[in-house]
């Protein structure tokens, strides 16, 4: 939220949602969660890939999270081999995973297959969640209008109601 908020005092950018500076100031140090309506309309207005990101593993402690670490290069090129590699080796695990025992009848051999299998799969879902994040920001396509796009064609094809 920080790096949101920018040069705007916490006082004026809190105004903008309806909160005070306090809140503010717990919100970016950690002390208190943002709520989810104040979330939501930071995501709407700043359209902000990083935040949305960080919103959404705050409220779940799950999913993919922003990459920042000092191992990370997150030049769009290189987020993109690393998308496409980490794509593959989900898609690789996933095809030698078989799904055809009832789960009693699995071994550990074949358990600690799946837990492979599903690390694979978090690490292609937390690599497209960044290359979604970085090509947004590069090429300034709305993070969120990718979204709702995303929902809308969800929609019409009958998969979410």
């Amino acid at each position: 939220m920080k790096e949101i908020r920018g040069d705007e005092t916490q006082l004026r950018f809190g105004f903008d949602f309806g909160v005070g500076r306090e809140a503010i100031s717990k919100y970016e140090n950690g002390r208190s969660k943002v709520p989810a309506d104040i979330s939501k309309s930071i995501v709407e207005k700043f359209d902000d890939p990083k935040f949305a990101l960080a919103v959404q593993h705050q409220y779940t402690g799950t999913g993919p999270i922003w990459l920042n670490g000092p191992n990370v290069d997150l030049h769009r090129c290189s987020v993109r081999e690393k998308t496409i590699e980490e794509l593959q080796e989900a898609i690789d695990a996933i095809k030698k995973t078989s799904l055809s025992k009832p789960k009693g009848a699995i071994s550990q051999y074949e358990m600690q297959i799946m837990m492979d299998t599903l690390e694979e799969a978090v690490e292609a879902q937390t690599a497209l969640a960044n290359f979604i994040a970085v090509m947004t920001e590069h090429t300034g396509i709305s993070y969120t209008s990718v979204w709702d796009s995303h929902y809308q064609y969800l929609h019409k094809e009958g998969f979410i109601k």
